[in-house]
């Protein structure tokens, strides 16, 4: 390295995988970071299908306001920039491309792939023109092909991308990058930067481990799998009390499931509906009902699941009427088919068994107790005269004979019992 190049660096993040908020947060972060320990240049690996519009927009308005020069740098080779990457891409002050990558179909569509209807799914996508277009003009791209990205959701390679001046070189390379945009001039919010990278030092920016965990729970089918944990240990805890290992671990595992409904375009609905089946189950857990209420609970969780990402909004972000979500993989923002159908079939089965325990300890005859003691055999400890102890069980009561006196030793049965004290006769007698 040379003397003038010590003490330069470039920082490096890495979004591989769906635009969600976790990894809105840490390019956030990234970007955060590399201008205050004074970064020469910000580059951002991006390999992605797509995502969540609400998170795209975090992306790209941070990116526009960096004071740092940004490059989106698509790699390695074989990754894209669809959908949200685009939009990530045009917004860089410099967009760059490994061999074998592609960038573009930026039409917004639902969460199960499909166009968005009526007139919103209009609105939605003449508004998606206007800002690629925005951002083409803003960096000295071409607006034709952003207008054909999104309407016609064309796709191109990296030498045509170069070629049409969609963006701006093709490097195999990190370093090669580095040393190709060395002396190149940029315009970010403070004004003209020339960018002074050939030998600069790499320091990549790593997700933080909490960066892990929230990608980890950020997955609607994980979500949905630790709520159903979590309402099978809340359940078995409130109808075991005492138990303590269930309620913790389904207490943590709701606590996991929320943080990852939270970041994830959650109907309330689908909520509401799952907490109502709850409510059901337990209920008829306490009071039962044969069954009734627990089959309203399971048609209510089966609805919940189904709404929790309804189809009909797309994985919309919140605060937003409709989704704005370029691209966004189907698995990325609901739950699947196997998933759903699997859990309603456990819990389910896990309530039909404890409804159907309750209702056979209901028909079982009270087997504690001085009732559970009526036609047992004992026998007489003291003289029963008519009233004396006898011993039943391993345990010694009060007994009162309705057929003479006992002596000690006789077997006796019990025919019934007046307060605490047993009535017995002897064994084989009349009654």
């Amino acid at each position: 390295m040379t003397a003038a190049a010590q003490g330069r660096f470039a920082a490096v993040l890495t979004v591989s995988g769906p635009i969600d908020p976790i990894s809105a947060r840490y390019v956030i972060r990234g970007l955060d970071r590399a201008a205050r320990e004074g970064a020469t240049l910000v580059v951002i690996e991006l390999d992605t299908p797509g995502g969540l519009g609400s998170s795209m927009d975090d992306i790209v308005a941070r990116i526009l306001a960096s004071p740092v020069p940004v490059a989106v740098y698509v790699a390695p080779p074989g990754a894209r920039a669809a959908s949200a990457g685009v939009f990530i891409a045009m917004a860089a002050h410099v967009a760059a491309m490994a061999p074998g990558t592609h960038i573009g179909a930026a039409h917004p569509v639902g969460s199960g792939g499909s166009d968005i209807p009526g007139a919103m799914g209009e609105k939605i996508l003449n508004d998606s023109v206007a800002k690629l277009k925005a951002l083409a003009d803003l960096r000295g791209r071409p607006s034709a092909w952003a207008d054909e990205a999104v309407r016609r959701s064309a796709s191109i390679t990296d030498s045509q991308a170069v070629s049409r001046g969609v963006v701006d070189l093709s490097a195999p390379s990190l370093g090669d990058l580095l040393q190709r945009l060395d002396g190149r001039s940029v315009r970010t919010q403070d004004g003209s930067v020339k960018l002074l990278t050939s030998g600069a030092e790499v320091r990549r920016i790593r997700p933080t481990f909490i960066d892990a965990i929230l990608a980890f729970l950020v997955n609607p089918d994980i979500a949905y799998i630790l709520m159903t944990i979590g309402i099978f240990g809340v359940i078995f805890e409130l109808t075991s009390p005492g138990a303590i290992a269930p309620g913790v671990v389904g207490a943590i595992a709701l606590l996991m499931a929320f943080i990852g409904f939270g970041n994830l375009p959650t109907n309330v609905g689908g909520i509401v509906f799952i907490a109502l089946a709850i409510v059901l189950f337990i209920v008829d857990i306490k009071t039962p009902t044969h069954g009734f209420l627990t089959a309203g609970g399971v048609v209510a969780f089966a609805l919940g699941s189904l709404l929790l990402f309804p189809p009909w909004r797309g994985g919309a972000a919140k605060n937003l009427p409709v989704p704005a979500v370029p691209g966004l993989a189907p698995p990325s923002v609901g739950i699947s088919w196997a998933v759903i159908v699997v859990m309603t079939v456990l819990v389910a089965a896990f309530f039909i068994f404890v409804l159907g325990k309750g209702i056979r300890a209901q028909a079982r005859r009270v087997s504690f107790g001085v009732e559970g003691l009526e036609g047992g055999v004992g026998t007489v400890v003291t003289d029963c005269a008519p009233e004396g102890q006898v011993r039943l069980g391993g345990e010694q009561w009060s007994a009162r004979s309705v057929e003479g006196p006992l002596a000690p030793g006789e077997t006796v049965e019990v025919v019934g019992r007046d307060g605490l004290s047993l009535l017995v006769r002897r064994k084989g007698g009349s009654k």
